[in-house]
């Protein structure tokens, strides 16, 4: 591998992280580097990652750095959330990286962040340990960053909500045990107060996996499309109050956009060092292709523009972890790092030339996995709207 000293000279630095983070860091980059590379090129053509490998995440502590101790977890901050988004993302299998994250900072958040003292105590410590595996469902066909779209329903009916409707493009949809759904439980009224958040477990009658949906990248991840008809849900099950799901729903978004952007920019830091490394050893005209100053000079200011991104990520997560609301800051790195690390892989898999468009080499797989970071929780476009309007 290539000298990877300016990387690690940030991710050291004690201006956003503490000693805690780059122990977590370093754990991570070590089962990343001992159990993740050595094997996930079978799960991307397998279409999921292991369940004994998410258990064994479980295990370590990865899926509570958020969470409190008292139900297992860690009781980190965003900062923590960063450090395992990057050095997932810095596995080169996005499809990997996705699975985890979507449990950890997508799906089960919402037990934790809206849900009753029985329903955390039900389920984060099993979400904790791994032994169930979280998703959620937001998107449906005609409805993805317009959450005020969702057009499945939840009737109430004496102590159920009667469910019925669909979601697609469900990441962990298929070997998911437990799902927080989106649905309307009051369509006469405003559309920010019509939505609610139930939790679903497999199983239950009614609720199927429509289709197993094949994907252009993050192909170690499974996703699905989800039919629900006549599903008779508790009312227990409600997470938080009714109506209140739309506002769970924006508040959830700002933490997952976080780490996207941490996730690209960890994939695009791995990038850069396969390239490097690989522009130094292809010769071509006699010479390697790092002695080419058109080369040399990109792969420069991409390396600076990552950076620029890296260091926005963790700043904003130190601010968040001391409590101040970031919108803007965080659709701008939605925006920028999703941008960017498509940028990066674009040139990467150029620098490589024939071998770079070969199937089976880690840069033809990021560049599939990279592409959805530009539309996946919140389109770049949709997120220059929320930094516009607070200009």
């Amino acid at each position: 591998m290539t000298d990877t000293t300016a990387f690690d000279r940030t991710t050291r630095s004690h201006l956003f992280f503490e000693e805690e983070h780059h122990m977590l860091r370093a754990q991570i980059r070590r089962f990343v580097d001992e159990e993740i590379k050595p094997h996930a090129d079978a799960w991307e053509a397998e279409g999921a990652t292991p369940r004994a490998v998410l258990r064994r995440m479980g295990e370590l502590g990865f899926f509570g750095i958020r969470y409190p101790e008292a139900y297992g977890g860690s009781d980190m901050d965003a900062r923590a959330t960063v450090v395992l988004a990057e050095e997932l993302g810095r596995s080169t299998f996005g499809g990997v990286a996705i699975s985890a994250l979507v449990h950890t900072d997508m799906a089960s958040v919402h037990i934790f962040n809206a849900g009753s003292t029985a329903q955390k105590e039900t389920y984060l410590p099993r979400v904790i340990s791994g032994e169930v595996i979280t998703a959620v469902g937001l998107t449906e066909p005609d409805a993805g960053s317009d959450v005020k779209g969702i057009r499945t329903t939840a009737r109430r009916d004496g102590d159920h909500y009667v469910l019925n409707g669909s979601k697609t493009f469900i990441t962990n949809g298929v070997l998911a045990d437990v799902y927080c759904i989106a649905a309307k439980t009051d369509t006469a009224v405003a559309p920010t107060q019509a939505t609610s958040m139930l939790i679903l477990e497999k199983g239950m009658e009614g609720f199927t996996v429509a289709r197993t949906l094949k994907k252009h990248g993050w192909n170690s991840s499974d996703t699905a499309e989800l039919s629900f008809e006549d599903v008779k849900v508790p009312a227990a099950n409600l997470l938080g109050q009714e109506g209140r799901g739309f506002h769970e729903i924006m508040k959830n978004l700002q933490n997952e956009r976080l780490v996207l952007g941490a996730m690209a920019m960890g994939e695009a830091q791995a990038a850069i060092e396969l390239t490097v490394d690989y522009v130094r050893g292809r010769k071509a005209f006699g010479a390697p292709l790092w002695d080419k100053q058109a080369i040399r000079q990109r792969l420069a200011m991409l390396a600076g523009k990552v950076e620029a991104g890296r260091n926005m990520v963790h700043a904003t997560a130190a601010r968040l972890a001391a409590g101040e609301d970031l919108v803007r800051e965080v659709s701008m790195i939605k925006a920028y790092c999703g941008e960017l690390v498509n940028e990066v892989m674009y040139d990467c898999l150029q620098f490589h030339g024939g071998a770079g468009y070969m199937v089976g080499t880690p840069v033809e797989r990021m560049a599939r996995d990279a592409r959805v970071q530009a539309i996946g929780g919140g389109a770049t476009e949709v997120m220059l709207e929320e930094v516009a309007k607070r200009m």
